[in-house]
């Protein structure tokens, strides 16, 4: 009967997303650093009224939601023995949405990328993440329900979640500050074998007509690359919370909580990218914990509460060793008020 409770979060879902593209940016406009930054805090205090939620479904065994749940993972009866069931879900559920946050601020890096190279108005950014973010809701939601499967059926399957976190980590620490190249990704040459793409942009359209034909625009393109490469940061970022819990509502949720703040939180950090010069090192070294934990899953139990409280310290080091780092950055050399002039000219 819990099937309701998926149905009841999943309607939740789309009504937000109705509210946000249908009433409160129906017109398109620039999001200012204040907007998001609202936005950012709104997300993040939805996610931790619903993990307060969390607790109470499941210490209540609401709709029988937490029947299966102490049966699921590795070492679950010893977790069981010290916390009820309530407090171990909403530890889950706050531990996995922690890593499903942090791993989608090196995929704000790539979009950042993806819209300075095909230069898309700072006005219909928005409108490309909304699309983008809901075709991820989706293709998620499968990739979730398939490693739910795996990992069911097929114990070894924590062996290879876990090396391919691993090397991930490697991958990201020896890989440098490429851009990506649209003209060789996968779907953009599958979606051009179908339709042109139109030279200028046309407003909030993703198709308009060149030529008697129908075209997409540079911006249905920028949306293929974005869906394209939030599925390669799926790939990653779910075998991840595998490590933390096996409960696909928790996994799900917790995902979903995650990707919905991700657009605020791009249009509130693009402009500071360049100041967390460490944060991409504490992911790798994040992806790797979390990779090494999973490989030993079914050899030693490592408590949520550590887990959590090594993968906060984790990300901690990577933002104050970057604070530090742009303090001590040299600043340019004052020009005497010219600049605070020439910005006030320019309405800054």
């Amino acid at each position: 009967m819990h099937v309701w409770i998926w149905i009841s979060f999943v309607v939740f879902v789309l009504l937000m997303l109705a509210l946000d593209l249908g009433v409160l940016n129906r017109k398109a406009h620039v999001i200012r650093a204040r907007e998001a930054l609202l936005w950012t805090l709104l997300c993040v205090a939805l996610a931790l009224v619903f993990n307060v939620l969390v607790y109470f479904m499941y210490e209540h065994n609401w709709l029988g939601i937490a029947e299966n749940f102490g049966a699921r993972g590795p070492s679950d009866a010893t977790a069981a023995a010290k916390m009820s069931d309530g407090w171990r879900a909403a530890l889950e559920f706050f531990t996995g949405w922690v890593i499903e946050y942090s791993l989608s601020l090196d995929n704000i890096f790539v979009i950042a990328i993806i819209f300075g190279y095909f230069r898309v108005p700072q006005q219909y950014q928005h409108r490309v993440l909304f699309w983008g973010i809901l075709g991820a809701l989706v293709m998620r939601g499968a990739m979730i329900w398939a490693g739910t499967e795996l990992i069911t059926r097929f114990f070894w399957m924590n062996y290879v979640f876990g090396a391919i976190l691993i090397l991930t980590a490697i991958k990201m620490l020896r890989s440098g500050e490429e851009e990506p190249e649209p003209d060789r990704n996968p779907l953009v040459r599958l979606a051009r074998r179908f339709y042109p793409v139109s030279p200028a942009f046309e407003g909030e359209r993703f198709f308009t007509v060149v030529d008697g034909r129908k075209a997409m625009t540079p911006m249905f393109v920028a949306l293929l690359v974005v869906e394209s490469t939030d599925v390669l940061f799926a790939v990653d970022s779910i075998p991840a919370i595998f490590a933390i819990t096996r409960d696909p509502f928790i996994v799900f949720t917790s995902n979903v909580f995650a990707i919905l703040g991700l657009r605020s939180l791009y249009f509130a950090l693009a402009s500071l990218l360049d100041k967390f010069h460490y944060l991409k090192l504490s992911l790798v070294f994040l992806l790797a914990f979390v990779g090494v934990k999973m490989l030993l899953t079914h050899h030693y139990h490592l408590a949520a509460e550590v887990s959590l409280a090594i993968i906060v310290a984790i990300l901690a080091v990577g933002i104050v060793a970057s604070v530090l780092r742009d303090r001590r950055r040299p600043r340019p050399p004052d020009d005497g008020g010219a600049g605070a002039a020439a910005d006030s000219d320019a309405g800054i």
